[in-house]
């Protein structure tokens, strides 16, 4: 590499924008813009092959993974179907009212649930069908508006709830590593549901009827859902079982990923599971696993060879962060926020910017904690699907074009920007955070 690059970095940085200009673009398929990165970084030696491989070893790939087979017995054993013939019988009357409740529910699922892959695995089925019960067929503007639903309302809407996604629990394990402060759930919920949660949800309800419109058709006879058969009876206990262990993990101290790995396991063991060998191979969407386990390791790699500090540093130095001019200020750290989420994607974006957190406290004047809490706005709202691996996920499980993605991605976070966040920084301001 010092052959042809006097700085280490650039041979890197070259390689790290190449992969991100390709998936912003979808020039390639995401899969093998992935695949051609892991290529690249190990033939040009960036990072250790245990980084640039890193996304393989995370709880979230596992946790897609174990996703999509737990999808294909809930749509197999028909579980899916009675679920949504419950729901379709109510939430089908208007398109409006569709979009709103699958939100909503979306939403509701993060407060007891702290998985977004396990939330997206259980509800895209149950989606579905109730879709096909709608009369809205797959690959439609109506079916990638409600699939985008699902993964923008599990993933934007669950950051106002400290336990519910990743990129929290990164900012609150760095905040407290770093800093010693410990993040509490209440506060949290209290400082970002009101305009994180609740406005930005009313705000992607709205930007869905408008750009994915549909007109579903509520069934007109309520069939008798008839009784659970066995297998339905088995996979609803399963399902029960991994919800419990899911919502215990404080207590128990298992992860999600292999929680939901074992329950993959069981649903594929001969004659105890649900599913063959030829139903598995055909329904887990490999392309998006690579997919999601490229966006992992770039992040990793981001941040092992020092490129991620580099951006920081330079941020630091050209935005304007000016104590008398609060909300310049607040608007800044968001923009900052956004353009790390090109370079780390929103896993990473806590683990940078928290540690530089200090620095942005005294020169804009804002309290240290208030600091942190700002990045929640910016890692939150993704300007590119790439930069929120559950978006991905619903997207794949839902066949969603990137275009149709990156429509709903510009549009909703033009709505935050220029609306959302003078109303944050109102509401910060009201609880005397700044």
């Amino acid at each position: 590499m010092s052959l042809w690059f006097s700085d280490p970095l650039i041979l890197p940085g070259i390689i790290i924008l190449i992969t991100i200009v390709l998936w912003a673009t979808s020039a390639l398929p995401e899969y093998l813009t992935a695949l051609l990165f892991f290529a690249a970084a190990m033939v040009a030696k960036i990072a250790p092959a245990e980084v640039i491989f890193s996304g393989f070893a995370s709880s979230a790939f596992w946790l897609v993974f174990s996703g999509f087979v737990l999808g294909i017995a809930i749509r197999k054993t028909g579980l899916a179907d009675r679920v949504a013939r419950a729901l379709s019988a109510r939430l089908t009357d208007s398109w409006l009212h569709m979009v709103g409740s699958v939100v909503l529910l979306s939403y509701a699922l993060a407060f007891v649930m702290p998985s977004n892959m396990g939330r997206i695995a259980l509800l895209m089925p149950i989606v579905a069908a109730m879709a096909k019960r709608a009369s809205i067929g797959e690959g439609t503007r109506a079916w990638f508006g409600l699939a985008l639903a699902v993964g923008f309302g599990t993933f934007q809407l669950s950051a106002t709830i400290l336990p519910a996604n990743v990129p929290n629990l990164v900012m609150s394990g760095a905040a407290e590593g770093s800093y010693g402060l410990h993040l509490n759930y209440l506060p949290y919920l209290m400082l970002h549901t009101p305009v994180l949660g609740l406005l930005k949800g009313l705000a992607l309800v709205g930007l869905i009827c408008w750009l994915f419109p549909g007109n579903p058709s509520p069934p007109k006879q309520i069939e008798s859902p008839g009784p659970m058969s066995t297998e339905e009876k088995r996979l609803t206990w399963l399902l029960v079982v991994v919800l419990g262990l899911w919502v215990t993990e404080s207590w128990h101290g298992i992860a999600p990923a292999w929680i939901g790995l074992i329950a993959a396991c069981i649903t594929l063991l001969p004659r105890v599971g649900f599913i063959s060998g030829e139903e598995f191979a055909s329904g887990v969407n490999v392309r998006t696993c690579f997919y999601v386990a490229g966006i992992l390791a770039l992040a990793t790699t981001v941040t092992h060879i020092g490129l991620g500090a580099l951006v920081g540093e330079s941020l630091m130095a050209i935005i304007p962060l000016d104590a008398s001019r609060p909300f310049t200020s607040f608007a800044a750290l968001t923009g900052i926020t956004s353009l790390l989420n090109f370079i780390v994607t929103a896993n990473g974006v806590p683990a940078l910017y928290t540690t530089f957190a200090e620095s942005f406290s005294q020169a804009t004047g804002f309290p240290l904690l208030s600091v942190i809490m700002i990045q929640v706005l910016g890692y939150s709202t993704p300007l590119l699907p790439y930069m929120a691996s559950p978006i991905v996920v619903a997207m794949g499980l839902g066949k969603v074009p990137a275009k149709e993605g990156i429509k709903l991605c510009l549009a909703l976070a033009a709505v935050t920007f220029l609306i959302l966040l003078p109303l944050d920084y109102g509401w910060f301001r009201l609880l005397d955070k700044l």
